[in-house]
């Protein structure tokens, strides 16, 4: 089944960005503040609970991916009905993976280095996995991943380094979706 975007009537948004820059809070926000309903899915749990990985790396205290069955048709095959529904968010630390044609809208979240790390222990998460995380940010590696996979146009950066970040970036794609249903004919009673 082919997802035709164009006749959807709500969008299908990714929140994308390097581990610790509030991918989550910011889609479990969106989907409490959007004027239309949106469901929240994170892939990340998604795969744990499809048993989309290799199994649990101690050293590195996460699941290991198994991307040929992330990329393959297993996890795509999942989301597909979902997502051609649209009123979508997928939350993910990569983008590239969701095919072009499903996505309305890439919000690429950034944090500051330093605060990035400090979030990271918080976490308890391991150096070597802090420092791989870090060096990601710092060397753009989800904004290229980005631009590099979707439209210019439908790729978002946004900072995300405290409450008023959190908020205006919601605000932002509230207004965002508003536009989009306006420019596709979609009156909502609320507009």
């Amino acid at each position: 089944m082919a997802i035709d975007a164009p006749s959807r009537r709500f969008p299908a948004i990714v929140i994308t960005g390097t581990p610790g820059t509030g991918k989550s809070t910011h889609a479990q926000l969106l989907a409490e503040e959007s004027p239309i309903p949106l469901k929240h899915i994170n892939v990340g749990d998604l795969i744990k609970e499809k048993s989309l990985h290799e199994g649990f790396d101690e050293e590195w205290q996460s699941y290991t991916v198994d991307e040929d069955k992330a990329s393959s048709s297993c996890l795509l095959d999942e989301l597909e009905p979902i997502v051609s529904e649209g009123g979508i968010i997928l939350d993910w630390h990569t983008c590239e993976l969701f095919p072009e044609r499903w996505v309305d809208l890439v919000v690429v979240l950034r944090c500051n280095h330093t605060q990035l790390w400090e979030r990271l222990e918080k976490r308890g998460y391991p150096l070597k996995k802090i420092q791989e995380n870090n060096e990601a940010e710092i060397m753009d590696v989800v904004i290229e991943e980005a631009r590099s996979s979707y439209a210019e146009e439908i790729v978002v950066e946004l900072q995300s380094e405290g409450t008023e970040d959190l908020e205006s970036n919601v605000s932002r794609i509230v207004q965002w979706i508003q536009a989009w249903r306006k420019d596709r004919g979609f009156v909502d009673a609320d507009s």
